[in-house]
């Protein structure tokens, strides 16, 4: 179902708040199924989705998406919150980078979302800050100043180091850090593997780094991941690494795979926004067994309490347990 921020962010102009665009082009980041374009709105909408299933959702709707921004300029902005600040920031600094001067960049929240403090930051950035409150959400707008460069500047996340090796940015799944499941199962993974193998629910490209220094054998390492920030930069953190990497941009719950594997390895997400949704990692994890080949090979690390083996056993001949601590588990299950 469509949140209803959706209806928040176009609010202003059904309002009268804010005049309707005669014409233009209207840059829309974030944008998520379900939005409907109020009449009189004459903008040409580019709307902007790096997450896959969203991606075909808009597609499915004849929006006009593509998964990262054009060059611009555009007339206006609008922007769809997400839980990540360093993520909203980047995105009200890249609007600004390409919103011509006098334009109007229309954000639009829910407290969860931090929509409040955002406001309350975007005030002492830009003098004509205005907002309104509906549909359980705010709407905030102002106009892109002639010389946007400070603000581009205080608002801009830079790319993290992470060990002196890989690179992340905001919005990321453990952008900052190595997540500790999936250092665990990265000191596990087998060094006598030579065959084909992927990783599923790639991210930045952790796993299938160990896998490839671990295994230096294996015939190539294809990276399936939903987010098209994360996996461009998977062929950032690979760029430099020996072996053969293959990156398909792709929800692994709704598309089929196409290649058979000997060998996937996988920490599965298991949120959905910020509620714990095992059904996903379940989804994925049946996509891993359907992708394995006759004596294919699984390895996923999950959080302890989550109920995956018996997916392991109804979709693999033989399944178990490898290691345990106090907060994770390595479950295997073979083809």
């Amino acid at each position: 179902m469509a949140r209803e921020t959706l209806k928040t962010i176009f609010h202003p102009f059904e309002s009268g708040t804010i005049a309707m665009p005669e014409a233009g082009r209207c840059l829309f980041l974030g944008a998520e199924p379900g939005y409907r374009v109020p009449e009189g709105f004459g903008a040409a909408i580019e709307a902007v989705q790096p997450y896959r299933p969203h991606f075909i959702g808009l597609e499915r709707a004849q929006a006009d998406v593509a998964p990262e921004a054009g060059e611009g300029p555009y007339d206006l902005t609008l922007i769809l919150l997400t839980k990540h600040r360093g993520e909203n920031e980047n995105r009200i600094a890249e609007a600004l980078a390409k919103t011509v001067p006098g334009g109007f960049i229309v954000i639009a929240g829910t407290k969860e979302e931090g929509i409040q403090s955002l406001r309350k930051r975007l005030g002492h950035l830009f003098s004509d800050l205005e907002s309104m409150p509906k549909y359980h959400g705010v709407a905030v707008w102002f106009t892109r100043p002639d010389d946007a460069s400070e603000a581009i500047e205080k608002l801009t996340h830079p790319t993290v180091e992470i060990d002196g090796r890989f690179t992340t940015v905001a919005g990321l799944f453990s952008h900052d850090r190595i997540d500790e499941g999936s250092r665990i199962l990265g000191e596990r993974l087998p060094e006598d593997f030579s065959g084909l193998a992927a990783d599923f629910g790639a991210g930045w490209g952790y796993l299938a780094a160990m896998l490839a220094e671990r295994a230096p054998r294996a015939e190539s390492i294809d990276l399936y991941e939903a987010d098209y920030r994360a996996l461009e930069r998977a062929k950032v953190n690979l760029a430099g690494q020996q072996g053969a990497f293959r990156y398909f941009w792709q929800d692994l719950a709704g598309e089929k795979v196409r290649t058979r594997y000997d060998l996937i390895v996988m920490n599965p997400p298991f949120h959905a926004g910020k509620a714990a949704e095992p059904s996903l990692g379940k989804a994925l994890i049946k996509s891993a067994c359907d992708a394995l080949k006759p004596g294919g090979r699984l390895l996923l690390v999950a959080n302890r309490g989550l109920p995956y083996e018996p997916v392991l056993a109804e979709n693999c001949k033989s399944s178990g347990e490898d290691y345990r601590n106090a907060r994770f588990k390595i479950l295997w299950g073979r083809k």
